[in-house]
């Protein structure tokens, strides 16, 4: 599934590709590298809150451990 996404910092429209339609984690604008928390629900923009890069960094080792022991099971 492709979901766009508009940059609350500088309005930039990028997009994601998702395996199911909703989504909650970190994301980095293309365009103003602006670091957020977003919140994906039926294929739709719910929620985005700013992050420093520290609560950046620290939502990406979250993930990347999801992803490990989804592997894992």
């Amino acid at each position: 599934m492709i979901i766009k996404i508009k940059c609350p910092k500088c309005d930039a429209e990028s997009t994601l590709s998702l395996i199911t339609d909703s989504y909650q984690g970190p994301y980095k604008c293309w365009k103003c590298r602006g670091l957020f928390s977003i919140k994906l629900a039926a294929g739709k923009f719910k929620s985005c809150d700013s992050l420093s890069q520290e609560e950046f960094d620290k939502l990406l080792e979250i993930e990347a451990l999801k992803a490990k022991l989804s592997r894992q099971e």
